[in-house]
């Protein structure tokens, strides 16, 4: 589990092709000796575990679903990356829960500077933008971000000063591609008023619709 709050930039020192999957070799400025392998760290937003680990460096193994689902097939040695240690429970979430599993990608159409602020708007699909609000958080690249305004297309987001100097979003360009995580906690309850499934529904074929009793045993009313 992540917060969004990224802690360094990292680089890509090398990469290697492990099957339809890729090893990616990153440095960056955080000391990791108090790491272990096995650790999870987000990188693009990305929740990959190590494998090995040096101070400033460690590797990471990716799936193909990673590669696939995400902007890893685009990264070349030298590429810039955002890097987030998981979330200890006793520290403060200055973003939101995010869970380090992107839902899919989006395209950077257009960046316009709006005074001391970048307002980036992102095309999305529909299977993205269905699962966002406005004033609402999203993910991108792994930082935490709150939507400006949204359509059913794309969406809008604001970016000060001080996150364009320490993220990869400040050197990112119309036509970059994204990892963008939607809201895990709207995506929970979009589940559930949709209607949920039970063993015995399963077995029958029923599906549940959203009612009083279904609100109140999960705890909305």
């Amino acid at each position: 589990m992540f917060t969004g709050i990224i802690e360094s930039f990292g680089t890509i020192n090398r990469i290697t092709s492990s099957g339809e999957g890729k090893v990616l070799h990153i440095g960056c400025d955080l000391d990791l000796s108090g790491s272990r392998v096995g650790d999870s760290f987000a990188v693009n937003g990305a929740c990959l575990t190590a494998v090995s680990l040096e101070k400033h460096a460690f590797k990471v193994d990716m799936a193909p679903e990673t590669v696939e689902r995400t902007t890893f097939k685009n990264l070349t040695m030298g590429s810039r990356v955002n890097i987030e240690r998981a979330l200890k429970l006793s520290d403060r979430i200055d973003g939101h829960l995010v869970s380090g599993h992107i839902d899919g990608t989006g395209i950077i159409s257009s960046i316009v500077r709006k005074s001391n602020a970048l307002i980036i708007k992102i095309n999305v699909p529909l299977k993205l933008s269905a699962d966002m609000i406005e004033k609402g958080s999203v993910a991108i690249e792994g930082i935490s971000l709150t939507i400006n305004r949204c359509t059913d297309k794309d969406f809008e987001i604001s970016i000060i000063p001080h996150t364009a100097d320490i993220t990869t979003i400040g050197l990112k360009r119309v036509g970059d591609e994204v990892n963008i995580e939607t809201d895990m906690i709207g995506k929970y309850v979009k589940k559930m008023l949709m209607g949920s499934f039970s063993k015995n529904d399963a077995l029958s074929g029923q599906k549940k619709e959203v009612s009083m009793e279904l609100l109140a045993r999960n705890g909305f009313l």
